[in-house]
């Protein structure tokens, strides 16, 4: 266990505090990012309807657009750090919406690796067997999670990890060979609903790990230690029953798990709204203008920024340094009930925003109601 005196649990307390702060100083990267630059989408196509349309509020906004589109070039031409590791040069909807570890760290080093080994020039490897793969790293990971050993779940912990790292390369790789910049889900494909599969199930081998390592070392809170020969006691000795505690393990558990489908199901769906609301180019000139004040809004920005806090990625990382810390009992037991809780008013929140967002967006102009 990782005492409070341990020179290990100093260590990793100190590059956590540090973690911490590298994702705080690149949100504001982030925000600053965004309200300099339009987010990352078909600019020529874009250009083309503006340039063609002659409706209400055309005159001057042409002008005003080129002028955007050409600073996303001169902020890809002028930073200090290439656009194809720099998490803050394609923006996207999705990458704001992902959770910090994901868009800061594992895409960057899926990109870098990517450039080494090659994978995505490779006519044999695709995305899809890469998803296959972690598959089988996430039932190691979770084998690794249900041993009586700390070291052993920590090396689960790890590896668990680097199976999200994969996750990661799957998505790069796939962008990549169709010519695709920036964070994007491709609803709707067969790719998209394989690596959904395929991280359902390493959810799932996770979970199992989870219950089968606190169903064989269950919480030993409010009980006392029996001594090992129960003979010279005065009188029969009642355990607590093994079934009870089974159950309580499933019950944590599974609330977990339900967390986890929940934020799943909202994330993903949120993800779709909003691309399709501020990243569609079937717009006039006053719409695309609207679509990037609306993506610049401190309202879009908050409810970005909740789900980076309470994604399905994100619940998985506080699990896994719970799991590493030697806490797994007490972080299910926090969560059990104040989870959904959270997640339930992130929903609420994000829905009253896309509803006024597309208000904004399409219904003001015509007062025709545009499908999401």
């Amino acid at each position: 266990m990782v005492g409070p005196s341990s020179q290990v649990s100093k260590l990793l307390l100190s590059l956590l505090f540090l973690l911490l702060v590298f994702y705080i100083f690149m949100d504001v990267q982030l925000y600053l990012r965004i309200q300099n630059y339009p987010i990352e989408r078909d600019y020529n196509l874009n250009s083309t309807i503006m340039l063609t349309n002659n409706g209400p509020g055309g005159g001057g906004i042409v002008t005003t657009d080129l002028a955007m589109i050409k600073s996303v070039g001169y902020h890809e031409q002028h930073h200090w750090l290439s656009c194809d590791v720099n998490p803050l040069c394609h923006v996207t909807v999705k990458a704001v919406i992902l959770d910090h570890t994901n868009h800061y760290l594992f895409a960057p080093l899926a990109t870098i690796f990517d450039n080494v080994v090659g994978i995505s020039r490779s006519t044999f490897i695709t995305a899809n067997m890469i998803s296959f793969f972690h598959v089988g790293v996430a039932c190691i990971a979770g084998k690794m999670v249900s041993s009586d050993s700390l070291g052993y779940r920590r090396l689960g912990v790890v590896l668990f990890q680097f199976r999200t790292f994969l996750d990661d390369l799957d998505g790069h790789v796939a962008r990549v060979k169709k010519n695709i910049h920036g964070e994007r889900s491709e609803v709707g494909t067969s790719g998209y609903y394989i690596d959904g599969l395929c991280d359902g199930l390493g959810c799932i081998a996770l979970l199992l790990g989870m219950f089968f390592y606190l169903k064989n070392n269950p919480p030993r809170r409010g009980y006392s230690q029996l001594p090992l020969n129960e003979s010279i006691l005065p009188e029969p000795v009642t355990r607590p029953k093994t079934k009870s505690m089974t159950t309580k393990v499933a019950k944590k558990v599974v609330s977990f798990t339900g967390q986890l489908l929940v934020s799943s199901t909202a994330w993903n769906r949120y993800i779709a709204i909003y691309q399709d609301m501020l990243e569609r180019n079937d717009v006039t000139p006053k719409q695309f203008i609207r679509q990037n004040s609306t993506f610049r809004s401190a309202w879009f920005l908050c409810v970005a920024w909740m789900w980076r806090i309470v994604n399905v990625h994100s619940l998985l990382h506080l699990v896994l340094l719970s799991i590493f810390c030697d806490k797994l009992w007490d972080f299910l037991k926090a969560i059990q009930y104040i989870g959904y809780i959270i997640l339930l008013v992130v929903i609420c929140i994000s829905e009253m925003h896309v509803l006024e967002a597309h208000n904004f967006i399409f219904n003001s102009l015509s007062g025709n109601n545009t499908s999401l």
